[in-house]
């Protein structure tokens, strides 16, 4: 559950819904419990004209444009 999309404040006066409300911000911190640190994500960094003809001269060879 993303907290940080929370903007306005909200009232529960609902006994269940509090319930509820309270096992969804304990089950969004046990899922974050698991999360991998490490992003799954390969980033290039492109520096200078050359590495940017390499890296466009590798996507033609790939999709074959």
């Amino acid at each position: 559950m993303a907290t940080s999309s929370i903007t306005n404040n909200f009232v529960i006066n609902d006994k269940s819904h509090i319930e509820q409300f309270a096992n969804a911000i304990e089950q969004s911190y046990i899922e974050s419990l698991h999360r991998s640190p490490a992003s799954d994500l390969n980033i290039t960094y492109l520096r200078g004209s050359d590495d940017i003809k390499n890296f466009m001269g590798r996507r033609k060879n790939l999709n074959g444009k």
